[in-house]
């Protein structure tokens, strides 16, 4: 996890829509899901959790929308895509009721892994910088399996939701339930970018559509890359950078019940469950 991953066992594929050109790495077979690269893009903490997903059936679409593909994020590069993308129109960083541009992106490359994989539908993680993502996404009908990790937009507002207005929540919770789907959503209980405020608002939103899990700082990994260690500086990334690769740790029971959460929502027969946390518990809704 900290050398640059190549990312040789994925293909990449330009794929553009709406006259917009992003790099897709795509692997295995089966119903799609869209991994989404936390800040500052796709490390090998992102590529791991991404065959994770391959290796339990799933085919994964893995879209490159900022920094350096399979690099282990350093300070300076770290805080300059971090800056970029926060002054990008593309994603809205600041904005709490402004439609962003890559959620159309993303909803269209949904639509078109569901017309390639097939399935019932496609799921999404979303994480930090994408959390939110994964639910804005829901208005494409083929969407099936949002999974919200620590999501950290808008910035200068820790309890609001970056979304294009209350009406597209409405209609999302209106999906939801007539859909009778969830949102699963994850972050650690010190997280300076994911506040208790900010899960209170997506309650508030979804109602009991939405399933949170809270997990306790000190099960998150330590030995992370520099940009986690010195710009993060928080308990944050639940999913890659602070997962520990250990029988019965929290997030490793984390990882499986998101795996399990897409295997029953897109008709995946589950892989055996590798680790539980010794109380089977996730942690504090």
């Amino acid at each position: 996890m900290h050398v640059d991953d190549p990312l040789e066992d994925f293909q990449p594929r330009s794929i553009t829509f709406d006259g917009v050109t992003k790099t897709v790495h795509v692997a295995g077979e089966g119903p799609a899901v869209i991994v989404m690269p936390e800040m500052p893009g796709i490390s090998p903490h992102v590529a791991r959790f991404a065959r994770w997903v391959r290796d339990a059936g799933f085919s994964v679409y893995m879209p490159s929308l900022f920094g350096r593909d399979g690099a282990v994020p350093t300070v300076a590069e770290g805080v300059a895509t971090f800056r970029r993308a926060c002054v990008s129109a593309e994603f809205r960083a600041f904005a709490t009721h402004e439609p962003t541009p890559a959620v159309t992106w993303l909803r269209a490359l949904a639509k078109l892994a569901h017309g390639e994989r097939g399935g019932p539908g496609v799921g999404a993680i979303g994480m930090c910088f994408t959390g939110n993502f994964a639910l804005m996404m829901m208005l494409e009908p083929s969407m099936l399996a949002p999974v919200v990790a620590q999501p950290s937009l808008p910035l200068d507002d820790l309890a609001a939701i970056a979304t294009a207005g209350d009406g597209e929540l409405v209609s999302i919770r209106r999906r939801l339930e007539r859909d009778d789907l969830t949102v699963m959503a994850y972050r650690f209980e010190g997280d300076r970018f994911c506040t208790a405020q900010r899960f209170a608002a997506y309650a508030e939103a979804l109602g009991d559509r939405f399933v949170a899990r809270v997990l306790p700082d000190e099960a998150a990994s330590r030995d992370c890359a520099p940009f986690f260690e010195h710009v993060v500086a928080s308990p944050h990334s639940v999913l890659t950078a602070h997962l520990i690769d250990e029988a019965g740790q929290p997030t490793i029971a984390a990882r499986d019940e998101v795996l399990a959460f897409l295997a029953r929502r897109l008709g995946v027969r589950p892989a055996e469950t590798r680790h539980e946390s010794p109380d089977g518990t996730l942690g504090r809704a």
